[in-house]
């Protein structure tokens, strides 16, 4: 099995570059040793205006078979002649990317010293694999491709020439061309697809192989339209490992969202009547609102649901009434901003007992989130899929069942308010969705009805006689507790002063 990789060059920018990148000499042939065969790179053409790299892997099928790898997708083994006779030495396969990975590790990485900045541009690339298996055909071939930037050809393989009618093979010969992606994403591409093409993985896959394909497919595997599936094959449809990396998809999609500045009309609403001084972020309304009922709560052991870069953490912490305060996030990113912020490497042992950062996703159950007496979910729900509010719901109300509740979110009929907001547009790009008040109301009130909380309303930020105001609370509240004799009713009107806990939408949801 083979693939060659080409590109084109001028006199200032040679192609022969490309034999820097690749960190293999064009002049000579060479020869790797490789778990599964012979790797041989070489370079039928090299000059200034063009060069073309091969990779050429020889299966030792031998040892593949004695290396206990000859099984068939699902682990059954193959029958005795299929582990010696089989397409392995001349079809592209899983096998032809972890030879990839092992002949040009540097390249995947993106590293060059000889050549660093061609390392990190884009280069006019052609990618050619005589011979791919594609469950999915064609179709499929493009569907994961396109995406990421490349013109594909992807012409059917005739099961024999000579008679037509047979109809095609289940191969494609495969042609990729590009002037917009570096040598590294374009190896990277290849090491996670071949494998998903050819649907058959020719050696256990393990829990190691959800980091390789999370490395691989850093920077465009967390928004491809065909992720899902992408994920299942190369794990080789293993359930617990697809899950694992689902999620850690997440964590990763979430985090890049972190990067999408917050729309400024969420930080700029005017009190009545402001005219000429500069008005109070809303971000900090939304705060000091939260900070108020938690207050009249009696709260002392508080989670932050969502905490983002930590604003609200770091407020709490300034009031010695919140003993216990605990942020949690989807985001590693986030709660190392977080952690930053707090200033956690500085902080006096006393003050560092009362805070901890916990990485966590809302839509499971999660024991470390017991016991404490107020929960804050603050611009958090439009984050999420419809579909997952209710895994978020049981996890928060069902599971974790804190006695007071705080939920945030926007209120989209005040969005009319906001001339530089597009219409029909939410105001974050991460926003799944947004409330009207009505919406809003329905959600919390079914809530509150299957988890036995009482529910009560209060506004943040201008409440405009015609729209309502920028962003709605709910405030759920639980009966007294027998365990410790509390109570946990929160006053609605203590939610109705001005207050936030937006953390700028960093971090957010589960």
């Amino acid at each position: 099995m083979f693939l060659t990789l080409t590109t084109t060059g001028t006199p200032d920018r040679p192609a022969t570059d490309l034999g820097f990148l690749l960190h293999k000499q064009p002049g000579k042939a060479q020869a790797f040793s490789t778990s599964y065969g012979r790797a041989h790179v070489l370079y039928p053409q090299a000059d200034g205006e063009r060069c073309t790299a091969a990779l050429l892997l020889e299966v030792d099928a031998v040892a593949l078979v004695r290396r206990g790898k000859g099984k068939g997708r699902g682990g059954a083994p193959d029958a005795a002649l299929a582990q010696y006779v089989n397409d392995r030495p001349y079809a592209a396969s899983s096998l032809l990317a972890v030879a990839l990975s092992a002949v040009f590790s540097s390249a995947m990485r993106g590293v060059c010293a000889a050549r660093p900045e061609r390392a990190a541009e884009p280069l006019p690339l052609r990618i050619e694999v005589p011979a791919l298996p594609a469950r999915g055909g064609p179709a499929l071939v493009r569907r994961l491709f396109e995406p990421l930037g490349w013109a594909v050809t992807a012409e059917p393989v005739p099961l024999d020439p000579e008679f037509p009618a047979w109809g095609d093979s289940r191969y494609v010969r495969l042609v990729l061309e590009s002037h917009a992606l570096t040598l590294a994403a374009a190896l990277r591409h290849l090491y996670v697809l071949l494998p998903v093409l050819d649907d058959a993985k020719h050696y256990w896959v393990a829990s190691d192989e959800v980091d390789k394909l999370l490395r691989a497919g850093e920077g465009w595997l967390p928004d491809h339209p065909e992720q899902k599936l992408i994920t299942s094959r190369y794990l080789s449809r293993r359930w617990s490992l697809t899950r694992e990396a689902m999620e850690r998809l997440e964590l990763i999609r979430l985090a890049e969202s972190d990067d999408s500045a917050v729309e400024e009309i969420d930080n700029a609403v005017a009190a009545e009547g402001e005219t000429e001084e500069r008005p109070t972020p809303l971000a900090v309304l939304r705060r000091d609102a939260l900070l108020a009922v938690l207050k009249a709560s009696g709260a002392a052991r508080v989670l932050d649901l969502g905490c983002g870069q930590g604003q609200l953490v770091q407020a709490l912490l300034k009031d010695p009434s919140f003993t216990d305060i605990v942020g949690v996030d989807v985001s590693m990113r986030a709660l190392t901003i977080a952690g930053r912020r707090l200033k956690l490497d500085r902080m006096g042992e006393r003050q560092a007992a009362r805070v901890t950062l916990l990485q966590g996703s809302l839509a499971y159950t999660d024991a470390r989130l017991k016991g404490y007496d107020a929960a804050v979910l603050s611009e958090v729900v439009e984050h999420l899929d419809p579909p997952r509010l209710p895994a978020l719901e049981y996890a928060v109300f069902g599971a974790a069942r804190p006695r007071t509740v705080l939920v945030t979110t926007p209120n989209v009929e005040y969005n009319v308010r906001w001339e530089s907001l597009p219409a029909g547009h939410v105001r974050h790009s991460d926003h799944r969705f947004e409330w009207t008040r009505e919406e809003f109301r329905a959600w919390a009130a079914g809530v509150a009805e299957r988890h036995g909380y009482d529910v009560e309303f209060a506004p943040v930020g201008p409440d405009d006689p015609e729209v309502g105001p920028p962003t709605q609370m709910a405030v759920f509240s639980l009966g007294a507790d027998p365990a410790n004799g509390t109570a946990g009713k929160t006053s609605g009107a203590a939610g109705k002063e001005n207050g936030t806990a937006g953390d700028e939408e960093e971090g957010k949801a589960a």
